[in-house]
């Protein structure tokens, strides 16, 4: 019974926070839409034009601004430091997935997975693909799920050097992926190849990591109870 209980909430609250994830992203994409359609008249693509500086200030703030809600959110559904990362890290995924969902459906763009997208503005601008960002979207919302499961059901999560090592390198390796190529933006050029290599060994370390932790919190607590 108590076991059904717990399940019935998780499901309660994973619903309310899809919810808020979706309709976050509408709310940036929309935005994005506003901004497109003044800066960018004749279609988003490079070389790009820069938008006006207070403009970009402008942009960074929303971007903290986005940052702070999903950590918010994150934070309140739960107690434990592991259970909120894990649902950061969930809503962080869904609400990315969709963002671009939203900009399909309300301007067609992308119209393929491989057009290319300026992601992020700090400390550089991040470009690349869509089909990276929402890669490692999806892993997020998986990692991040199967990490609240695992903290909800009794599980001490213990990343170890090992997984924070693991876990450190990916995010290095697509940080550079992202940033490696900003004269694309600054100059006005057209981006050079995508390193897509960097982004399947990061997300590979991650999943490494990630499983390595799992491994070793599920042997923590068996040894706990012998």
């Amino acid at each position: 019974m108590k076991m059904q209980s717990r399940l019935n909430q998780l499901v309660f609250r994973t619903s309310l926070i899809v919810a808020f994830a979706v309709a976050m992203a509408y709310l940036e994409a929309a935005v994005v839409v506003y901004l497109r359609k003044l800066y960018y008249p004749d279609g988003f693509s490079f070389p790009l034009k820069l938008i006006p500086e207070h403009i970009i200030f402008i942009e960074i703030g929303r971007e903290v601004a986005t940052l702070v809600m999903l950590l918010s959110i994150a934070w309140i559904m739960a107690k434990c430091r592991w259970e909120r990362f894990g649902w950061f890290l969930f809503v962080f995924g869904i609400w990315d997935i969709f963002y671009y969902f939203w900009l399909k459906v309300l301007v067609n763009w992308p119209s393929s997975i491989l057009d290319w997208d300026v992601l992020f503005l700090v400390p550089l601008p991040w470009i690349s693909p869509v089909i990276a960002p929402v890669m490692i979207a999806l892993s997020m919302s998986v990692i991040g799920y199967w990490m609240i499961h695992i903290t909800t059901s009794g599980h001490k999560y213990r990343p170890g050097a090992i997984g924070w090592s693991l876990g450190l390198f990916g995010t290095a390796l697509i940080l550079y992926s992202f940033m490696s190529d900003t004269g694309a933006i600054l100059h006005h050029e057209i981006p050079k190849p995508y390193p897509y290599w960097l982004l399947a060994l990061g997300i590979s370390s991650y999943w490494i990591g990630f499983l390595v932790s799992i491994r070793r919190s599920i042997r923590a607590k068996s040894n706990a109870q012998s």
